[in-house]
């Protein structure tokens, strides 16, 4: 089997989509399964929407474009909106999350070409500083929005715990709820969506009574990975290890652990500094910083990453005995995940 690849278990994806959808919905939420992770894949897509989810949501509309070319069947949201991209967007997307002004008017404008109603969600500015409406200026944007043609706003929602790493706890999901409220209250409308956040949101799940007006998530990372992403710890009941990366050993042989001679940059620029261990079975994987995020694998035997380069991957094989042509296993953490099947150098094998 061709190497570097990931093993990709639909069955595991399938269950976790499953439980949390149930999880979530034992208190009135629904959830939106983001793709983006999975670079959009139809497969893991298609799993997806058998597990009971509708809605599929990405940040790049080449990946929702990319699954309505497969025929996947569901509605799209658009997580990220660029101005240039705004006839696509209207193309490809049924919905899209905004906070600008100036782009749903670029929206409005193509809707009305084209004959149809773009939905959208106003993302609202919780202190975690990515994107989003200032709180002091919801009601204007609003008011701004209602009045386009060709658009139609049918929920707010927030982002926490991506840039800033602020938690969306009981206060800030509280907040979104009255804005919510204040929303429907003055402008006499009904919002399909209040989408309180991400993957992040579970302790705040668990530990509340009262959801508020929350009844959306979006998840990617506790779908795929299993875990919340406050401090990745699994959740219970969920597989968290759906996806494996495996890699050959392309060269074993017993070397000193500290590099000799002057020390200058590496390919990266930077200057490294290694731990003198004596003479150890040094391992060269197949893999490198050109597949995968090396900082987010965690080996499934007891050996030590050393370092990368481009195309390498050097191991301590410590105890472990490995040859030539042997293979490693490797779990993976959100940002390896993502690097790996946006790599077209590692192969996606299906389970």
């Amino acid at each position: 089997m061709i190497t570097p690849r990931i093993e990709i278990n639909l069955r595991k994806i399938a269950h976790n989509a499953k439980t949390l959808k149930n999880l979530y919905g034992s208190k009135g939420i629904d959830i939106f399964s983001v793709t983006k992770v999975v670079c959009g894949n139809p497969k893991i897509a298609e799993i997806i929407l058998k597990s009971g989810i509708h809605i599929l949501a990405d940040s790049r509309i080449v990946n929702i474009k990319k699954l309505r070319d497969a025929g996947i069947q569901a509605q799209f949201l658009l997580l990220r909106t660029i101005h240039s991209q705004a006839k696509d967007v209207v193309n490809y997307a049924d919905i899209s999350l905004n906070s600008e002004i100036s782009i749903i008017k670029e929206l409005s404008k193509f809707a009305i070409k084209q004959n149809t109603k773009h939905k959208i969600i106003l993302m609202v500015e919780l202190g975690d500083l990515r994107e989003g409406i200032m709180p002091s200026d919801i009601e204007t944007t609003v008011s701004e929005v209602t009045e386009l043609k060709g658009v139609e706003l049918i929920g707010i929602g927030t982002n926490l715990a991506c840039f800033g790493g602020i938690k969306p706890n009981a206060s800030k999901m509280k907040h979104l709820s009255s804005i919510a409220k204040n929303i429907e209250d003055k402008f006499k409308l009904k919002l399909e969506f209040v989408s309180g956040g991400n993957s992040a949101n579970y302790d705040w799940f668990m530990s509340t009574k009262d959801v508020g007006e929350i009844n959306n998530l979006r998840l990617g990372e506790s779908i795929f990975l299993g875990c919340e992403t406050l401090e990745r710890k699994p959740i219970p009941g969920l597989f968290t290890d759906a996806f494996t990366l495996i890699a050959e050993v392309i060269e074993s042989k017993i070397k000193p652990s500290l590099p000799y001679g002057d020390v200058y940059q590496d390919a990266f620029g930077n200057t490294p500094k290694f731990i003198d261990r004596g003479l150890i079975k040094r391992i060269l994987l197949g893999v490198g910083l050109q597949d995968v995020l090396v900082s987010g694998l965690t080996p499934m035997l007891d050996i030590d990453i050393l370092g990368a380069s481009s195309d390498h991957i050097i191991v301590d094989a410590k105890q472990t005995d490995l040859k030539v042509g042997n293979f490693v296993k490797f779990k993976l953490n959100y940002g390896a995940l993502l690097s790996a099947m946006t790599s077209p150098y590692i192969i996606k094998k299906y389970k």
